[in-house]
């Protein structure tokens, strides 16, 4: 009876360490993903600044636009 509780015991620690190690590496594969989003978010952003500083030069507040 002991014995069967200890096996029993020992196949669900087994079974959790399992869980944890694929746990661990989901968790590690989405933080690899997050720091590429980040990156792409990061440089998105800088070019979208570029080109809206670009187009601020190219056109003066106070012009009229072509279509008047």
């Amino acid at each position: 009876m002991i014995e069967e509780r200890l096996v029993n015991i020992e196949a669900k620690i087994t079974f959790q360490e399992d869980l944890i190690e694929e746990l661990n590496k989901t968790v590690y594969q989405q933080q690899q993903k997050l720091d590429h989003l980040e990156a792409v978010c990061e440089a998105l952003a800088r070019r979208i600044q570029s080109l809206a500083e670009a187009g601020n030069e190219r056109m003066p507040a106070n012009e009229r636009p072509p279509h008047y």
